[in-house]
Formats: structure tokens, sequence, C-alpha cells
């Protein structure tokens, strides 16, 4: 029953549908030739010769035995595509649109700082803006209150509880008004308020504001990291034919563009609704076949306005699964570079065997007109001709491996540790930042117990975890990867990053003799500081998208994050 309704759902794809049209036009064709045949010889005997050889099956089963394949091939990655007819389009389609929330990015934000007014404290801002956001089913609020729990700051049960949509949460805390949200700053805007703002343009952070009793307390800013395995998958989906890449979104256009830097995309199009969304999937299907990947809601007409609509289904919403045409059942997106990769070979190997098989038929028709092909051998050729285009487009069930190189059990261990001991070092790579703006504000003392704490980080944490990524991960990941050189430049950066730790501890040294950072060893100092912290950031990343992807545990803890 599988089987057949397989085949049912292959009859809908285009290159089956032209495969009919074909068999349709060739039944007089082989009539005509076995009249023609039996006109010149004056023997019935070659037109029952080409009318055994003349049948049209290498055409009709070839197409969807192939599709069929394909279909079962996407269904054991977790692709699951509605139709032959979706898995040849997305096979077709050159131009790849998608949402960024919940697609590109995690869908999972992150606190990053929380920066507070004057006579306020970062747990107690924190505090009252996590217990008004207890109730609310916001990714936002959600990550505020996550943020709260984290760090062990105690939590209140709010009342009167108000949610406006695209503003934020209103609730009383302890007797105090609190409102959470995109506020907007009337008036004069505070010192500290401002430097948030510039801030969160420089970062492409999410601003949640914090107001308590109208008075404006603090701010937290939320960052919705990029899916670790994205640029591969891009990177993946432009070798399989897809030529252009458009990311829509509702967000902010500062975040937007440079996610769309970041991922090397064609166009970005930020501040977006739903039939925005809708209109630009059209324009774009006017000019290419066009594919459209989200998750949510909102998606749902855009991914049914698409060419062919995939949606993000292990946690996207149920309206948007249903308007797909693919759903991802995994809540990984190299899933898609899979599919797009079989959907090509099967469309491929549906046209090569149609193609192969109708043009053995022609031939076999043509010695049988001639009379070098009697009735019983051409019989059995033919049997032989569909038996060879059937098992030909079988191979479509085959190929070679789609994802990354398979890693051993051992390397995938090493990959699990080296990434939690990434997730918890991420934070404390600011201490590098907040010391240098410490110097760059020229409060020289006081940067002295924050170069002390960074100098301590990077001697007793960070150092041995490069050491020990050098010594055991590096080697567990060249067989894979094929070479030792693969990973080379990884450990080229660490070598750099050792002699940037070394100059910063020299300074401590000298600071820690003047009992402050010397004013003639500032400006050396800040650069250092400011090197190592992106050169650092830079270097988790490439480790991530480069390394850690390899291993699926990786990928799930990055996405439950």
């Amino acid at each position: 029953m599988v089987a057949i309704d397989g085949m049912a759902a292959a009859e809908s794809a285009p290159v089956v549908r032209i495969a009919d049209r074909v068999a349709a036009w060739f039944l007089p064709v082989a009539l005509g030739v076995a009249a023609l045949a039996w006109i010149v010889s004056g023997t019935p005997d070659r037109a029952v010769a080409v009318l055994v050889v003349a049948t049209p099956c290498p055409l009709l089963l070839a197409a969807p035995v192939a599709i069929v394949s394909g279909l079962s091939r996407t269904s054991r990655i977790g692709v699951l595509v509605r139709g032959g007819g979706a898995l040849e389009t997305l096979g077709r389609a050159s131009t790849l649109v998608l949402d960024k929330t919940g697609t590109l990015t995690t869908g999972r934000p992150r606190g990053t700082d929380i920066v507070v007014g004057p006579g306020w404290t970062v747990d107690g801002v924190l505090g009252l803006a996590a217990s008004a956001d207890q109730l609310s089913p916001h990714i936002l609020a959600a990550a505020i209150v996550h943020e709260a729990r984290l760090r062990g700051v105690p939590l209140s049960m709010p009342g009167s509880v108000t949610e406006a949509a695209g503003i934020g949460v209103s609730a009383l805390v302890d007797g105090k008004s609190v409102t959470v949200g995109n506020l907007s700053l009337d008036g004069e805007v505070p010192e500290w308020a401002a430097a948030v703002l510039s801030r969160a343009a420089f970062d492409g952070a999410v601003v949640a504001w914090v107001r308590v009793d109208d008075e404006l307390a603090g701010a937290i800013l939320l960052i919705d990291p990029l899916r670790p395995d994205a640029p591969r998958t891009l990177r993946r989906l432009r070798a399989a034919g897809i030529t252009r890449l458009v990311m829509l979104t509702g967000d902010r256009p500062a975040p937007a563009r440079q996610i769309g830097t970041v991922l090397g995309l064609d166009e970005v199009a930020a501040q977006q609704t739903p039939a925005d969304k809708v209109a630009r999937v059209r324009a774009e299907s006017e000019r290419a076949v066009t594919a459209m990947v989200g998750d949510g809601v909102n998606d749902a007409p855009a991914l049914a306005a698409a060419d062919v609509g995939i949606a993000m289904g292990a946690r996207g919403a149920t309206a948007s699964s249903e308007a797909a045409d693919i759903v991802l059942t995994s809540d990984r997106i190299d899933r898609l570079a899979d599919a797009k990769l079989i959907a090509r070979r099967s469309r491929r190997i549906a046209v090569q065997s149609a193609a192969v098989g109708m043009g053995l038929s022609l031939i076999a028709m043509g010695f049988a007109a001639v009379g070098w092909l009697a009735p019983a051998w051409g019989a059995l050729l033919q049997e032989g001709i569909d038996l060879t285009v059937i098992l030909n487009a079988l191979r479509a069930l085959g190929g070679d491996h789609t994802g990354p190189p398979p890693l051993s059990r051992d390397a995938e261990a090493l990959v699990r540790r080296f990434s939690a001991e990434h997730d918890q070092m991420r934070d404390d790579l600011s201490l590098l930042r907040d010391a240098a703006h410490q110097v760059a504000a020229g409060e020289l003392v006081g940067a002295l117990v924050s170069l002390r704490a960074a100098d301590s980080f990077l001697q007793d944490t960070l150092l041995p975890h490069e050491d020990a990524e050098d010594s055991a991960l590096y080697p567990a990941l060249a067989r894979p990867l094929g070479s030792i050189e693969a990973t080379a430049t990884m450990s080229r950066m660490h070598a750099e990053i050792h002699r940037l730790a070394q100059r910063l501890h020299a300074h401590r040294e000298l600071a820690e003799v003047a009992g402050a950072v010397r004013s003639d060893e500032s400006d050396d100092l800040m650069a250092c500081l400011y090197g190592l912290y992106a050169l650092l950031r830079l270097h988790f990343v490439q480790e991530e998208e480069n390394f850690f992807v390899l291993a699926p545990a990786f990928l799930n803890a990055a996405d439950q994050s």
C-alpha cells in the first residue's frame, strides 16, 4: 500500500506528465511504422515485430520509479515531500526565499547584556522583568525568564498581566507597575539609554526596555544567534543549483543586513508583513522557479504562494506545515540541502532513464522494420529494455553521502565536550571587551581590576582549552576531513591567540607593579584587548561552522540551547 500510495504521488510530477504526453503520440507513430514495414515487405511478420517492441513502457515506468525512489530517500532523512511534483519543483528551483527567525536563526534568543539606570541593580531589573514575563508566550519573554533563572535571580508571581502585540507585557510585581518590551522613549533620552540604542544598532541586538512605576529602569539586550549549520547549508545549496538567496523578515533593517552580510545573501528585505512576504515571493516566482522556507504562522501565506513551500516542521507552526509542500521533520536546516540534491538527482535519473528506454525502443523498432528482429526475440528484447530502465531509475534510491562526513564515536564525544566548553566561555569573552572599554575611557586604576579578570580567564580557562583542541580534537577530525591540513588554519589561529594572550599578560604584570594601567601602555593594551576579543569571537564561530557541525549531536544541542 505504501508503494501504491507513493506511485500515485509521483504521478503529479511534471516529468511524469510529460512522459504521459509523449506516450500519447508514440502510439500513432508506432502504428505508422508497422504499417509502412508491412507495405514495403509485403509480410505481416515485420509489422508484428515492430508492434511488439514499440511499447511506451520505458517512458511510463522510468519517471515514476525514479520519483518514488527520490521520495523514499527524502523520507529516510526526515524530509516529508507531498508528491512527486513538489520533489521535481525543488530540483528545478533556482531561487530560495528564507524567513529569518527560526529558519536561519535558532529562534531562541539569548541575553547578551543588561544595562541599568542610576539607582538600579542588574539583578533587581532582571528579576522584575522576568517576573512580569513569566506568563507570556513570546520568545523574547521566554529568553528573559531563562536568563534570570541562569543567574539564580528569584522571581515573583505577577498580577494584572496584560500583553500588547508589538509593545510588550505589563504587570504588577511586588506592588510595582512593571512594563517590559518595545517601549517608546518619550522626551529626553538618558545618556545610558542612548548608549544602549547605539550598541544595539552595532550588534544587531533587540532591546527589551524595562519601565518600573513610570521610570525607565534598564534595558535587556538579546540576540537570536544564527544556526551553526546555516552558512554551510547555504553554500551547499548554491552548489546544488540555487543561484539567488533572498531573506524576508519582520525584524529591523540593521540586524537583518548583518545576517545578510554574514551569510552572503543576494537580497535582504526587512520589516516585512505577511502580505509583503506574499508579494515578494510572487515577484520572485515570476522570474524563476522559487522555493520558500519558513516556520511561523505568518509564513504560511508565503509558503502557499511559492512554487514549492518548505516548512521547518519540528517546532514550526501547524499552519506553516499545512501550507507547505515539503516539511523538514527535524529542526535542522541542513536537511534542506540534502533534499535539494536528492531532488536534482531523482529528476536527472528520471529523464535519463526515460530517454534511454525510448531510444532503445526506437532502435529496436528500426531493426524490426527491416526484418532483422523476429517478433519472439523482439518480445524478449522489450522486456529487457523495460527491466534496464527500471533498474537505472532505482539508482535514485542511492547516491553519494549528502551530508557532512560521519564522525567516529570518540570524535563526536570530543565535539560535544569542546562545544560545551564554548558555551561556558562565550559570555566570559566580554571580560576582554569590558577591560578595553575602561582603558579607552581613561579609567586606568579600575581597568587593572578588569585586566586581572580577563588575564585570569585567558590563562586558566581559554588557553588550556585551545591546547586541548590542538592535541585531541583536531587529530580526531583529520580522518573524516581527509587530512590534518584541514585544521591547519585553526592551529595557526591558536598560535596567534597565544601570542596576544602573552602580550596581555605582560601588560598586566607592568600594571601590577605600577598599581594601575600605565598611560604610555594604554594604546597598545587597548589594541591587544580589542584584537583578542574579535579574534576569539571569529575563532569560535569558525570552529562551530566548520567542525562542530559535523556532529549531529552538536546541531541538536545548539538548536535546543
